[in-house]
């Protein structure tokens, strides 16, 4: 693993340094107050997994157990005495806070409402009014057809930035033009001297309508990306034209367009905390969910550093590869299910070169939870 994913490794290769040239040289537009919760947050470095063999039972999560996972996820991250002062410390009576979902893996690996709903708990124990919690995915289509809207508690309210996807993805309706990073990437056939190609608004969710972001991921393999936890969740959920990103299976640039996405300084200093459900998860073919790549992983992880967050999930996900015969995400090759040329996993580390969090290993304090 250490080898596989080693900085030196990947910056000797074509892409990789094509990736960091392109996320290192993109330009971001306006600035956002940077407070002490902006990336890597509060705790750098710092990750907290709870495990328990009760969490989900038959496929369905069990809400008891998970409240269990996530009152001792929260103490433990924040060293907090209780429930609700752990929460004091990242949100307080008067701020609007958002919930950013994940409905990508539906019907078999998505956000869901027994987290959601310890969330809520969690942000009016610590004097958060439901009307000022609004859930968001940025396309609607997708938060309905996963249900989302079925089960939000009493009072809390939910929104998108558009009504579906497209295949360019540049309309800014819904999207700030204040707010964008621009990079010299633009779809096949379009003029890299168009500002609409080469930029990418941040959704007016972000901008305008919340203060403080709980990042609600996944931990998913991803075709291009290599993984998509904390760090993905942003870039691709907060920002428009984003098929930029990965056009073709070889026009693939995910490991220059999260990093330069997440560090537009609205996005990097509203996400105040990630939590990732990693009750189920997606070891290959993603983001998509096919069944026979779902598995049990049966934990949860917080912290509000998404770089180490990512990095331990990276390790998770290629643990389980493993498990079942597969080469790591660093070393895979196409096949019927993941058929990019190369998946581009460094671009968690580059997010920790670009200063959004701590990348190395040794430096990462990840403690473990063993519950039930």
């Amino acid at each position: 693993m250490d080898r596989r994913i080693n900085r030196r490794d990947w910056l000797t290769t074509a892409a990789g340094a094509t990736a960091a040239t392109l996320a290192l040289g993109s330009k971001v537009a306006a600035a956002a107050e940077r407070t002490k919760w902006a990336m890597p947050g509060l705790y750098p470095g710092r990750v907290i997994e709870v495990h328990h063999p009760g969490c989900i039972v038959s496929g369905q999560y069990q809400p008891a157990v998970v409240q269990q996972m996530m009152q001792r996820g929260m103490k433990d991250l924040t060293g907090a005495d209780g429930w609700a002062d752990a929460w004091k410390q990242f949100v307080e009576p008067g701020d609007v806070v958002g919930v950013k979902l994940n409905p990508v893996g539906r019907p078999h690996c998505m956000s869901d409402a027994s987290v959601l709903h310890q969330i809520v708990d969690g942000l009016k124990s610590a004097g958060i009014k439901a009307q000022d919690i609004v859930v968001y995915d940025r396309y609607r289509s997708e938060f309905l057809q996963a249900g989302f809207d079925k089960w939000l508690p009493e009072g809390v309210r939910w929104t998108s930035a558009v009504d579906g996807g497209d295949n360019v993805q540049q309309d800014i309706k819904g999207y700030d033009p204040d707010h964008y990073m621009d990079m010299a990437l633009v779809l096949p056939g379009q003029d890299i001297s168009n500002e609409t190609a080469r930029r990418s608004y941040a959704a007016l969710y972000i901008t305008k309508q919340v203060n403080k972001l709980i990042n609600l991921c996944l931990i998913k393999d991803h075709q291009s990306a290599g993984v998509t936890v904390a760090l993905k969740n942003l870039s691709h959920g907060l920002v428009n034209n984003v098929a930029r990103s990965h056009a073709t299976k070889s026009l693939n640039a995910c490991g220059a367009f999260i990093p330069a996405s997440v560090s537009i300084p609205v996005i990097r200093n509203k996400a105040v905390l990630h939590i990732c459900d990693g009750i189920k998860g997606v070891y290959h073919g993603g983001p998509f969910a096919r069944p026979e790549f779902v598995w049990e992983h049966k934990t949860m992880y917080f912290s509000t550093d998404p770089v180490s967050l990512d990095h331990i999930g990276w390790e998770v996900i290629d643990a389980q590869r493993a498990a079942v015969g597969k080469k790591p995400l660093a070393d895979d090759l196409p096949d019927k299910f993941s058929t990019f040329v190369r998946k581009q996993p460094e671009h968690v580390e580059i997010c920790g070169a670009m200063g959004l969090g701590v990348w190395e290993r040794k430096k990462i304090d990840l403690r473990r939870v063993a519950l039930g």
